[in-house]
């Protein structure tokens, strides 16, 4: 048991259990990756009726709701991350019909849908950015986007020194339809992915129609892409700091002129009054990579978002110390706003936590990714790390976001070579970050029956997966006592069974220090193993464990759920 207490810069938390019955503020929410869930046709890329196909499967892990990355109409530059059509679906993942289809079970199923809204970019396939390149400078056409002239003698310069997040200028020069050197184009992220001028309001009707769209076709809400990118400084003034380009709110510095921006929370008082006016609450989580916590809040107010990821937590280095600071941070941040806080240790964009935790990589969030160049991972040690990083985060109160194949222990595919990336990071970088194909690889489903392992019935896929899949793949865990799937799914029936998700929070100081962290929720003492030595518990009922052996002890890098 840890003796030593670990300073926090906020107080310790203590949070009051929640009456509201909102689905939002306690759901488990499932990432769905389509490209990768299930693929129903076998031309190697998932697709819609794959996904519907395998609906039950996720019921079955006792999910509340699922969140789908784009799937709408794209040239897949970046993933589907630019769309050239937000009222449509891809032809690679089927049609609107498949869409409905897929809605429609899904709520057979008690699940409900949220979908991937991307208001920073449009695709440069758009029928708005292709119109704008056929007008002429300060046409409304190009009011659409941020077009500028070029600073220097002839504009060969960019128009400020802002850095795209895929690596070089965050600006692209045009040539004119009779061959001349025209203005240029921001674009934070890739080249093929032009910004939105949210100041305009033409693009703001447009988006609250496609709101509209989609949810007059039965979706529970959106979960919006990089909204803090969405507002830009007036006049797109250079970045006083370029190093820090991307970076947080820093208290008494000015906001970076392209992130962060205090007009983009009209947008969003708008899109929840749209959210509001129909039935079933409907919500909205937002991609808002805003620190420190307290700035992320002003996102999550009552009339703004429902919810925000909290990338706090996804980049805590896994130590008590700095876990217990953001934990506090936490629920001063949003229990400050009355919104619930969310947690999530993988996703789309960033190694797999099984994997992280066998190694140190870094921030998660800097979307590196592990290449068969970099130190490998012990993954043995990291899927016991992760599913001890699981239970503990289960149990606290407010939602989490579970990524599609954690709750198979998958690893990430770290020996993937560069012919198969597909990641615009690996190229704008030439392989320095080989981006985030990793996290990306096909679900295996059914052990041996192709060489995706069931992905489809082809074995063709858009990414190869490691040899390695083949020993996580579902029809090997289900039902398997002691698998990562059964561990996932007993854990979520008993988070809803002892209210954890509406429930209280306090520190169990006896176990607050150097080499473990634990807490109170509704009654349930919930302590986590960071040292090297075993520790001693309490003689209480164990509830749920990482692992399933405690006699009395809580191995290293295990959690124990313990009913008080």
């Amino acid at each position: 048991m840890a003796t030593q207490p670990v300073e926090a810069t906020f107080p310790d938390a203590k949070h009051r259990a929640s009456t509201s019955t909102q689905w939002w503020r306690s759901a488990v929410i499932y990432q769905v990756y389509p490209r990768s869930f299930a693929d129903s046709n076998g031309d190697g890329i998932g697709d819609l009726p794959g996904i519907t196909s395998r609906l039950e499967a996720l019921a079955y892990l006792g999910i509340d709701a699922i969140w789908l990355s784009p799937f709408m109409r794209s040239p897949q530059k970046d993933a589907g991350y630019d769309v050239s059509d937000y009222q449509d679906v891809d032809p690679l993942f089927g049609s609107l019909d498949d869409f409905d289809a897929m809605v429609a079970r899904a709520h057979e199923l008690g699940l409900r849908v949220l979908v991937d809204l991307v208001p920073n970019h449009t695709s440069d396939q758009h029928a708005w950015f292709k119109l704008a390149l056929e007008s002429a400078p300060g046409s409304p056409q190009r009011q659409f986007y941020h077009f500028k002239d070029g600073r220097g003698p002839n504009g060969e310069l960019p128009p400020n020194n802002w850095l795209s997040m895929f690596g070089g200028p965050a600006w692209t020069r045009i040539t004119n339809p009779d061959g001349t050197a025209g203005q240029w184009y921001c674009h934070l992220f890739d080249s093929s992915q032009p910004d939105l001028n949210w100041e305009n309001p033409e693009v703001r009707q447009a988006f609250e129609e496609i709101l509209r769209f989609w949810l007059n076709r039965g979706v529970d809400g959106f979960r919006v892409d990089q909204p803090h990118a969405m507002g830009k400084a007036a006049g797109l003034p250079d970045h006083p700091d370029i190093e820090r380009a991307g970076a947080g709110f820093i208290e008494g510095e000015p906001s970076p002129p392209m992130w962060f921006q205090e007009s983009v929370h009209e947008i969003f008082r708008g899109w929840r009054k749209i959210l509001d006016s129909y039935p079933g609450e409907r919500a909205m989580c937002g991609e808002a990579y805003v620190l420190p916590l307290e700035f992320m809040a002003l996102w999550v107010r009552p009339d703004e978002f429902h919810q925000t990821f909290n990338f706090r937590y996804l980049d805590c280095d896994w130590q008590p110390a700095m876990l217990r600071q953001t934990i506090n941070e936490s629920f001063a941040a949003f229990d400050s706003v009355g919104a619930p806080s969310t947690w999530v240790l993988s996703n789309h964009d960033v190694v797999r936590h099984a994997s992280r935790l066998g190694g140190d990589y870094g921030r998660p969030t800097a979307s590196n990714g592990i290449g068969p160049d970099d130190p490998q991972p012990d993954n043995e040690l990291g899927l016991r790390r992760a599913r001890g990083a699981t239970l503990f985060t289960l149990a606290l109160p407010g939602s989490m976001y579970l990524y599609q194949g954690e709750e198979l222990g998958l690893p990430e595919h770290t020996s993937l070579e560069p012919q198969y990336r597909q990641d615009p990071t690996f190229f704008r970088t030439k392989g320095i970050r080989v981006g985030r194909d990793g996290a990306r690889v096909p679900l295996p489903w059914q052990a041996g029956t192709s060489a995706t392992n069931g992905f489809n019935d082809t074995g063709a896929g858009w990414l190869p997966q490691p040899d390695v899949y083949r020993q996580y793949s579902r029809d090997l865990q289900q039902g398997v006592t002691g698998s990562t799937l059964e561990l996932y799914r007993t854990a979520i029936a008993l988070r809803n069974q002892l209210g954890l998700g509406h429930g209280s929070f306090e520190w169990a100081e006896e176990f607050v220090g150097e080499t473990s962290l634990g807490f109170i929720n509704n009654g349930i003492l919930v302590v986590h193993n960071f040292g090297s030595e075993p520790i001693a518990l309490p003689s209480k009922k164990v509830l749920a464990a990482s692992f399933t052996e405690t006699d009395g002890k809580l191995e290293p890098n295990d959690t124990v759920w313990l009913r008080l």
